[in-house]
């Protein structure tokens, strides 16, 4: 698959510039709707299924296929990144009007550290092909592990970062509007939405170290890895705000995306026995994705629904 620089710069520059659109749009902090967030996913579904149309026109259904595949891939993996958020934001009560300003600069770090990511992988399987066969067991292990803990939950007050950052970074416990550093007493300290930002992060590297192999698995393709994970990455933010009130829900969630790592695993494994059908592929992943949301929905349908902030409760942690 040849693409051309002025491609990459293409995609680079719309990237950029809806960052931007994003940017401006949320400006003045004030708290999401539902219906905001909506709208916003709406857009971000629509560039991103609109740029598989052109992969698809310019490089054929085999490319296409591919980009979808990973598309999917990258966009249910990142439901579970909400889980995360949802939780991390719980535990330090960050009001709701300054979580998009922390997850607008997550996503733009989460961008360029998958990008470093994908070149390492890319150089990886291009010299030492066995690697491959490295990602397709470690996806298998991932899968079944994360089968086998599914009910368990993330303790923010364990996370060695989060240790790391209260030791050496100067820091208030008090919030001050939007920032992330404030002046006191004649020094720079963090406020707690810097630690968060910090927690956001590395949460975001650590996810991408299984969903980078996972893409890797229906194409080796560096541009349509990275475009579907750009693209799917994009909306992470508006998806947060949208399912945040109904995480509490998605309780077979986690048993479909091990189902799909194992899938995409086993795929990896198998490249030199039968290449997997791209068709199929989507398909699987597709399905995973349904079943365990419809299965999801169907066993909570009688739990009220979430009132409130997620955010809400909690007010001690940071004392």
């Amino acid at each position: 698959m040849d693409v051309p620089l002025w491609a990459w710069l293409a995609v680079l520059a719309v990237i950029l510039v809806m960052l931007a659109v994003d940017l401006l749009a949320h400006r003045k902090a004030h708290v999401v709707s539902v219906r905001e967030a909506a709208t916003w996913s709406a857009v971000w579904v629509s560039l991103g299924l609109a740029f598989g149309g052109v992969v698809w026109w310019a490089y054929g259904a085999q490319a296409g296929g591919e980009y979808y595949a990973g598309y999917l891939i990258e966009k249910s993996l990142a439901v579970d990144n909400v889980f995360v958020f949802a939780l991390i934001f719980t535990y330090f009560a960050v009001p709701r009007e300054y979580q998009h300003r922390v997850l607008f600069y997550g996503v733009l770090g989460a961008l360029v550290f998958r990008a470093i990511f994908i070149a390492g992988g890319a150089v990886l399987i291009e010299n030492f092909a066995w690697v491959l066969y490295v990602f397709g067991a470690f996806l298998v292990f991932t899968g079944w592990k994360m089968f086998t803990h599914r009910n368990d939950e993330m303790d923010p007050s364990r996370n060695p970062v989060l240790r790391l950052v209260r030791r050496w970074v100067p820091s208030t416990d008090e919030y001050d509007g939007q920032k992330f550093w404030v002046k006191r007493a004649g020094k720079w300290v963090a406020t707690p939405l810097f630690t968060v930002l910090v927690l956001v992060e590395t949460t975001d590297i650590i996810f991408a170290v299984d969903s980078i192999p996972a893409i890797f698995a229906v194409t080796q393709e560096p541009f349509l890895v990275f475009t579907s994970n750009a693209f799917a990455i994009l909306g992470l933010r508006a998806m947060y705000f949208l399912l945040a009130d109904l995480i509490h829900r998605f309780v077979h969630l986690k048993a479909g995306l091990s189902a799909i790592l194992v899938f995409v695993g086993v795929k990896m494994l198998l490249l030199d026995v039968w290449k997997v059908p791209i068709w199929l592929s989507l398909t699987v992943i597709a399905t995973c994705i349904t079943v365990a949301v419809v299965a999801s929905l169907r066993a909570t349908r009688e739990q009220a629904p979430t009132a409130g902030d997620p955010a809400a409760g909690h007010e001690d942690v940071l004392r």
